[in-house]
């Protein structure tokens, strides 16, 4: 249920609770509450809730801290998500190079508006496209750009916070005084720099990423009485951010990368320190085996070819603003660190891949190279950077002693080293294996002069671990400085200050709890057939809950919500804790389940509700979640032996019914008449559960199999080559046009066609419809009966083409999952022609009709890319633009279905529609998806295309004509 009680939207119910007890760590901890505040007084009305309870209060933004930070407030407590609703930018002063945020404010948009200005803010994590300010306040974040610009910390200005006894302060970043004035608050910071001088000087602010425990070195005299800096990096245990001033920093006009190559990591991390003196914006490291991981999520293209040869990298990037220093010269770079190699890259777009490569790093490092689930934990270990190479030596033989795999990455430049292990946290061996481990490598962080953090912050990953690296004394100094702010340890308590135990509360269910496997219907080959592990690729970096000027598809439902329930780690949320309950762990287990109903959970069916199966997740998520496969898999355990919605009947089936529609050209006649019918039309919507809103395409009269039966087919010629063109439901019934200009394009590029035999008891169909409605007996038998119609092609060398996209990435990926191998061979219309007639004449468009702006369908972006049609659009002189933002909305079913058809529209708003909108008149464009083509020409004034119809327009005339 929610209330709109005095501290906000406040959600109590079982799916909010089971949302909310994850971040992006390794830990679960369930709250009694989620609290979604739209104002900084409903935050505070919450916390003044909670203070007369004595509850935990813990406050969160995208939920992306990767230490438990977010996840401390466990049974009783309350977490806020400010995410939702206090995101404004409060002011930008481009004078004074400042801005004044909400916390819920995510980085890039703040990016965004000081860009406008040639500002930035300098802290940039790899989350910056969903990471919140208030975030970055409580972490101490500091990003690829640190060397030049600093931490969080050292550009925060000004905080206007809430204290846990409900005064309203604002600190700064050069007194130890407050506004209101708090004497005793303020006495309190005195006496505990007086008094613990000594051990701030000497043991704190020794090098740049020292971040873990508090920053009270920035209480000194000479740090300059910093207090705003001193409770940045408190993890939201001493106060709540409430707005925040912070300091922006001029854009470099240009910027050029050196990328360095090594024979291993080791002997990068030795070149740092010869790198520094050149005053690198950035110094980023990665290995081998990240390339190699990257290789295996994206076929068909290779990262390696960014990077020099060598099985490590450094990548330094410069100022190359001309009012800047020159940077060093490659060869010279390479001579001075001991490099193997060197290449550098001034071209912008390349400087973006290779950031791209970085960034990626944190969600990709949670597979290991085999495949193994790989976990943070010792995931932010920072040394000085002269102490690198060394450090790096000690920490994989470390990795060896305990028989563990990673592969370190990570901020080079300021000794910040990332990695993930793969800790076997199911077992009660593997347990005591991973305490063992972390704090092994706390001696040895702690040998080498470092720190348990160097970003991420310390939380309930790493809290227990300090006396491990920090003296009692400064023990007592972070206890005392919560204590002046939080004295009731009401503030996410169990971050830093009396830390909670790191093997507590880890959200891996132990193997001694689960009584049974879940059995599932799907193969899910790359998780051993275990959809629980399946759903733990979600480890929560949340690259789901980006903006669509973040491009790509991941999530279309988050982007039009904002909602954490319709994002992809939301849903892979609730469906780990329903397979708690169906893996029988005892209720009384803290590992239990929050929500009930197993397969037949309510609030899992709500969640995925929202979801397109677009699949974009399936391609964008650094892991490769594919939640439109998991939802296959829950549509059909759910409804099992119970009735379905009726558009599951409907649209689900529609090859069937759309199969005995055009059995004759009455049919289709007595078909259209009941759709332009306002009174029958109607009803047939409603027995149908399709959205009343959404028009329904007419039939063509004349449906594409017909037409290629009574055409005359040309004579094939001796170099003609046979190809077999999969006739798919909605080429066939709706737009036939596509499939014959298909035809025209194959025959005038040498080959002849030929269609699958259609049985007599039914229509050949992929069985999308049944995938993506969870009926999936229906789909393995419709997915056999293709198999069998196009073996005697498949099995006979002879290519077979797929107009529609779904239908190939179906063929490609999906029927392998359900059981029917032997389909992967099934080409788009671009593929074929790049790879069995890559010579082949296909005319050429005339220049004043040659710009194209093309909207890829979810299912090719996910499963297939896009680089073959982009060849073929640049043969034939087209001057093509892939649109890289979301979904077009429709989604097969989904936009048909009854109360989806605002969401849909608002998907199509968020994605691709304002661009086809605002095309030049004269540009084409194309979409293969039948859906995609609906959703432009029901959403705007554009006809859209098949890349078919394109094509057979600039055929020679004499064959341009034939497709018509």
């Amino acid at each position: 249920m929610r209330a709109a009680l005095p501290g906000g939207d406040v959600r109590d119910d079982a799916a909010a609770r089971a949302l909310y007890a994850y971040d992006a760590s390794n830990y679960r901890s369930v709250p009694a509450a989620v609290v979604v505040p739209r104002t900084a007084d409903e935050l505070a009305a919450a916390l003044a809730v909670c203070r007369e309870h004595g509850a935990p209060f813990t406050v969160r933004g995208a939920g992306t801290s990767i230490a438990g930070n977010a996840t401390a407030a466990g049974p009783g407590g309350v977490v806020a998500d400010t995410s939702v609703h206090l995101h404004r930018i409060l002011a930008l002063d481009p004078e004074a190079r400042t801005a004044t945020v909400e916390p819920g404010v995510i980085l890039d948009d703040l990016q965004r508006a000081a860009r406008a200005h040639g500002l930035r803010f300098g802290p940039d994590p790899s989350t910056h496209a969903r990471c919140t300010l208030g975030g970055m306040i409580g972490n101490n974040s500091c990003g690829s750009h640190s060397p030049a610009w600093g931490t969080t910390a050292d550009n925060v200005l000004a905080l206007d916070v809430l204290t846990a006894d409900g005064r309203r302060l604002t600190v700064r970043h050069d007194s130890l005084e407050t506004a209101p004035p708090a004497p005793e608050l303020t006495a309190a910071l005195v006496e505990l720099t007086t008094r613990h001088m000594a051990a701030l000087r000497t043991t704190l602010g020794r090098f740049p990423r020292q971040i873990s425990g508090y920053g009270l070195h920035r209480l000194l005299p000479e740090h300059g009485r910093n207090l705003a800096a001193a409770l940045t990096g408190t993890e939201g245990g001493c106060a709540v951010v409430l707005a925040a001033t912070v300091r922006l920093v001029p854009l470099p006009e240009a910027t050029t990368t050196v990328v360095l190559g090594f024979d291993d990591l080791p002997a990068a991390g030795d070149a740092v320190p010869a790198i520094l003196p050149h005053r690198p914006l950035a110094c980023e490291g990665l290995g081998a085996e990240m390339i190699e991981t990257l290789r295996r999520r994206s076929p068909g293209s290779d990262p390696g070819e960014l990077l020099p040869p060598g099985r490590a990298w450094l990548m330094v990037e410069f100022d190359a603003s001309p009012d800047a220093p020159a940077p060093p010269d490659p060869k010279e770079l390479q001579d001075g660190t001991g490099a193997a190699s060197s290449r550098a890259v001034a071209d912008p777009a390349e400087q973006r891949r290779l950031t791209r490569l970085r960034e990626e790093s944190s969600g990709l490092a949670t597979r290991a190279p085999d495949g193994a689930e790989a976990w943070p934990g010792w995931e932010d270990a920072a040394v000085p950077p002269e102490r690198l190479g060394a450090y790096l030596r000690g920490f994989l033989r470390l990795l060896d002693a305990h028989r563990l795999r990673g592969t370190p990455y990570g901020h080079f430049g300021e000794g910040c080293v990332h990695v993930r292990i793969d800790f076997d946290l199911a077992t009660a061996a593997g347990r005591r294996r991973f305490r063992a481990f972390l704090e092994d490598a706390a001696r040895l962080v702690a040998e080498h002069g470092g720190t348990l953090s160097g970003e991420h912050g310390d939380g309930r990953a790493r809290s227990e671990l300090m006396p491990l690296v920090y003296p009692a004394e400064l023990l007592d100094a972070f206890a005392a400085f919560k204590r002046a702010w939080d004295p009731s340890g009401l503030l996410n308590p169990g971050a830093v200050v009396e830390p909670h135990r790191l093997d507590a509360a880890l959200r891996i269910v132990p193997d001694e709890l689960r009584a049974r496997p879940v059995p599932v219907f799907l193969g899910l080959p790359e998780d051993g057939g275990d959809l629980a592990r399946a759903v733990r690729r979600c480890v929560g970096v949340a690259k789901c809950r980006t903006a669509p000027e973040a491009g790509g598809v991941m999530c279309p439902s988050w982007r039009a919500t904002g909602e954490e329930m319709h994002s992809t780690r939301g849903r892979a949320r609730l469906l780990d804790d329903m397979l708690r309950g169906l893996a029988a762990v005892p209720p009384d287990a803290a590992e239990a389940p929050v929500t009930g109903g197993g397969w037949r959970s309510e609030e899992v069916r709500e969640a995925l509700d929202l979801c397109l199966s677009c699949k974009g997740c399936r391609s964008d998520c650094p892991v490769g979640v594919d939640m439109a496969s998991y939802k296959a898999e829950f549509l059909h355990h759910h409804y099992a032996g119970r009735r379905r919605p009726a558009s599951h009947y409907s649209l689900g089936r529609l090859p069937q019914w759309l199969h005995t529609a055009t059995a004759s050209p009455s049919a289709v006649r007595a078909a259209n008449a009941a759709m332009r019918n306002p009174v029958a039309s109607r009803a047939l919507k409603r027995t149908a559960g399709i959205a009343p809103e959404r028009p329904l395409p007419p039939l063509a009269a004349e449906p594409f199999r017909r037409w290629f039966a009574r055409r005359a087919a040309p004579t094939p010629s001796a170099a003609s080559r046979p190809v077999m063109l999969w006739a798919d439901t909605f080429t066939n019934a709706f737009v036939p046009e596509v499939g014959r200009a298909a035809v025209a394009v194959l025959e005038h590029a040498g080959f002849t066609v030929t269609l699958p035999p259609e049985p007599a008891r039914g229509p050949l169909c992929c069985g999308l419809t049944w995938i993506s409605t969870g009926q999936l007996d229906a789909a393995r038998r419709h997915l056999a009966r293709s198999r069998e119609a196009l073996a005697p092609a498949l099995d006979g060398g002879v290519p077979v083409v797929a107009l529609e996209p779904s239908c190939a990435a179906v063929f490609r990926s999906d029927a392998a999952e359900l059981g029917v191998p032997g389909l992967d061979g099934v080409l788009t219309l671009a593929e074929l022609l790049e790879r069995h007639a890559p010579d082949a004449d296909l005319g050429s468009v005339p220049p004043a009709r040659g710009a194209a702006l093309s909207q890829t369908h979810c299912h090719q972006h996910a499963v297939l890319g896009s680089a073959a049609d982009d060849a073929v659009l640049a043969r034939v002189g087209v001057a093509n633009e892939r649109l890289d933002r979301g979904c077009c909305g429709l989604a097969g079913n989904f936009g048909y279905e009854a109360g989806h058809y605002d969401m849909s529209v608002a998907v199509g708003e968020n994605g691709p529609l304002p661009a086809i909108r605002d095309a030049a008149p004269g540009t084409a464009v194309l979409a293969d998806g039948f859906s995609c083509r609906t959703q432009v020409t029901q959403l705007t004034e554009r006809r859209p295309l098949h890349l078919a119809e394109l094509l057979a327009a600039a055929l020679p005339a004499a064959r341009g004509d034939d497709h018509r």
